[in-house]
């Protein structure tokens, strides 16, 4: 029932903005039955279209159709929103470049008329009156076609600069997230960390998000960029994929040239629920990577545990603290890997020091951080929860649209710090 009401309330807000769009790009800047006017209207009605079959197809169509939809599909929605918000500000400016031109055509009128009266006398000035005032109609009868002519030009010159705006922020935007993540350090001290452990690296990646999109390129380019910070540790946080073993198999293979003394370790995210967690568990742990389910590890300085995400709560496999953290030594200090940020409530009731989490993307699409805001206790960068601290990357992928704006992506190096050094 959810996802029918989000659904509805999609199209609902997909279809005004087209509209909007259509009426300001298409309508307001071309005449009636010209070639624009004709080729915008196919354009309005074909773009959305293939949004919606970008985000249906992975569901009901084979990953080598889905790529020919997720280009063009996912790169319309983040324009057609910058398009809208780059239009709603030229609302504002319209009616100023309406009014500017009219003020400073009016002025020689207004000076021309009392020379006009002054230079004659007698029977002159009545004519030279007339004449003035048969010319000053002019303008009157004429204002009609002129307003329209510049309302034109205005509507035209708005149009422009919106689609400049819009190209130029989702161009970027795409070159940030196919380029690559980048490397962000943080330190984060911790309270029961021994001495010996001060220093110890964990490198935090999350929201890969391989799929129609993004492919072996860019598993290859965040290995490469993870093995050249030399971790210690590597996390790997969720949302992998976006399909099956498979489809998305081969892609996500040079996962096992990835490099760290005490080794790379991998917890689900919500999105590899939707097709199948087990394989993708199973797949990974023969790429070298460790799983762990509801599960944990002691090494040497600390408690690494992990908890499956709480998408898996519908198959039986949801988080699971008591077998993950149940019998632990609280003395040492632990590091917890959980998707999703909100779950850190849980986290801080069995006393764990830090939480490390993704899935937020930062909003990925401001104005999106604001929505993110609202549905996430932290969406990016690292807060104190009580005893227990939560880092959230903004993730090294995009999901939908391979775009980012104002979140760029990123790798995290944690540095932990002990207070005993």
């Amino acid at each position: 029932m959810v996802i029918v009401v989000v659904l509805v309330v999609a199209l609902v807000l997909i279809g005004a903005g087209q509209w909007y769009l259509w009426r300001r790009l298409v309508r307001d800047v071309s005449r009636p039955g010209g070639r624009w006017r004709r080729a915008g209207t196919v354009l309005a009605v074909v773009l959305p279209l293939l949004s919606f079959g970008a985000l249906l197809g992975g569901r009901v169509l084979p990953m080598a159709a889905e790529r020919w939809l997720a280009w063009p599909g996912y790169l319309w929605l983040p324009v057609m929103l910058y398009l809208v918000l780059a239009l709603a500000v030229g609302e504002l400016v319209r009616p100023v470049l309406l009014r500017w031109p009219r003020r400073r055509a009016a002025e020689p009128a207004a000076v021309a008329v009392p020379v006009a009266v002054g230079a004659g006398t007698g029977p002159a000035d009545t004519s030279a009156t007339a004449g003035t005032s048969d010319t000053a109609g002019e303008p009157e009868r004429g204002r009609e076609p002129a307003d329209a002519s510049r309302r034109l030009f205005v509507s035209r010159a708005v149009a422009v600069a919106a689609g400049g705006v819009a190209v130029g922020v989702v161009g970027n935007g795409a070159y940030g997230v196919l380029r690559g993540p980048r490397v962000k350090q943080v330190t984060v001290p911790l309270a029961k960390l021994p001495r010996a452990a001060h220093g110890y690296r964990i490198a935090v990646v999350s929201d890969i998000h391989l799929g129609p999109i993004l492919g072996r390129g860019h598993t290859r380019r965040i290995v490469d960029t993870i093995n050249a910070t030399q971790p210690d540790l590597i996390a790997v946080v969720g949302d992998l994929v976006d399909g099956s073993v498979p489809d998305l198999g081969p892609a996500a293979r040079p996962l096992a040239d990835l490099r760290a003394r005490d080794g790379a370790f991998f917890v689900t995210g919500n999105h590899e629920y939707f097709s199948g967690a087990a394989p993708w568990v199973e797949f990974v742990r023969e790429l070298g990577v460790h799983p762990l389910e509801n599960d944990r590890t002691e090494l040497p300085y600390f408690d690494l545990a992990g908890v499956n995400d709480i998408a898996g709560t519908a198959e039986g496999h949801g988080p699971d603290y008591a077998k993950a953290l149940g019998d632990r030594d609280r003395a040492r200090a632990s590091v917890l890997l959980a998707h999703q940020p909100v779950t850190i409530h849980d986290t801080v009731k069995w006393g764990v020091d830090l939480q490390l989490s993704g899935h937020t993307h930062g909003g990925q699409l401001w104005p999106g951080n604001y929505l993110a805001e609202l549905a996430n206790p932290t969406v990016a960068g690292l807060e104190r929860y009580g005893d227990t601290q939560l880092y959230v990357t903004r993730g090294a992928g995009a999901w939908g649209p391979p775009v980012r704006v104002g979140a760029p992506s990123d790798i995290t190096v944690i540095t932990l710090a002990s207070k005993a050094a």
